[in-house]
């Protein structure tokens, strides 16, 4: 009876731990879709604006 007793506490310490590292992921997966949207949105707007030339390495920039 003690052994079980003794699994049951191991196995409710680690589904508290295993639940408190889902926790963050779900906080971290949706920080970065929320930075990947935006960023997709930042993009979409600079394409509509023609600013999406192609840069080639041997050409100046303009401003030269």
């Amino acid at each position: 009876m003690e052994k079980l007793e003794e699994q049951i506490a191991h196995l409710t310490k680690t589904l508290e731990e295993l639940s408190d590292v889902i926790a963050r992921q779900d906080t971290e997966i949706s920080t970065l879709t929320r930075r990947v949207h935006m960023l997709m949105e930042r993009e979409a707007h600079r394409d509509a604006a023609g600013g999406g030339g192609v840069i080639i390495g041997d050409e100046r920039p303009p401003h030269y």
